[in-house]
């Protein structure tokens, strides 16, 4: 893949992942965790190819310039998302699959003052709260979480949840609540709207309503699709035509005057009333 291309699906991952996100040059000159994931790009290059020096000079500019601590020989995947990135360390050996997530404060760091492996692998999916400490030569497996300020120094299973300190598994996979989640996000799809936080066991109350309403959708757009199909058996003609598409952006519009209009109503407040 070209370096365009690269930076495009970095930036089109940002859109996708953090709703603040408002232009592309909003992200370019504003995403310090992006900046030092370019940065690295360059530096790992340079530290495969044996110039340590100048890799590591490059490093501790990018260090400098955004906050974040990557270090060029860490081995990192596409579309990995740093948000905020404030003290984000990453060490000499860390290995971070694809569309992972690290949030401010994070560190994946090592125990030991041996050679060798010494920082965590992350697999693809992984996302790492705000404050959390990931140390040692373990394993993150495909889809992992880790709580806020959690410290973690054993392997976690794929899509587990761990918190804590020391970390332990507070959520794991069943098929029910894997069909249920998968069921949602096809849902929010269809319907034109990002899936995010509709998993079954999300503990905010806003997120479970939405995915209440979600599963509710799904039984009413099943019955509804079984009931066209027997009518359209017994030579009705019903259901033909398709639904029409809802307009997202509408919505977005109107939340952005309402949020407007708040603001507004704020700043005529008079405090020494």
């Amino acid at each position: 893949m070209g370096v365009i291309a690269r930076i495009k699906e970095d930036i089109e991952s940002i859109y996708h992942r953090d709703p603040a996100a408002n232009s592309t040059l909003e992200i370019i000159f504003n995403y310090p965790g992006m900046h030092a994931i370019w940065i690295h790009r360059v530096s790992h290059k340079l530290w495969l190819a044996k110039w340590h020096f100048t890799a590591r000079c490059l490093s501790t500019f990018s260090r400098w310039l955004t906050g974040v601590e990557i270090h060029p020989g860490a081995t990192i995947g596409r579309r990995f998302f740093i948000d905020h990135g404030m003290g984000v360390v990453i060490g000499e050996t860390a290995e971070i699959g694809d569309d992972c997530t690290l949030y401010h404060s994070v560190t994946l760091g090592g125990t030991t003052w041996q050679a060798g492996k010494r920082h965590p692998t992350l697999g693809n999916n992984v996302v790492i709260g705000a404050g959390a400490k990931v140390l040692g030569p373990i394993t993150m497996h495909d889809g992992a979480r880790v709580g806020s300020n959690s410290v973690v120094v054993k392997d976690v299973a794929s899509d587990h949840t761990v918190v804590g300190i020391p970390g332990r598994v507070v959520a794991s996979p069943t098929n029910q609540s894997k069909e249920k989640t998968e069921r949602r996000t096809e849902m929010a799809k269809k319907y034109g709207f990002d899936a995010y936080a509709v998993s079954p066991d999300n503990p905010d109350p806003v997120a479970n309503a939405i995915g209440q309403m979600l599963d509710h959708m799904h039984l009413m757009d099943s019955k509804v699709q079984e009931l066209c199909q027997a009518i359209q058996q017994m030579g009705g003609e019903v259901c033909t035509k398709k639904l029409p598409e809802l307009n997202v952006d509408a919505f977005d519009e109107a939340e952005r005057n309402a949020a407007s209009n708040r603001k507004q109503d704020i700043d005529k407040f008079d405090p020494s009333i």
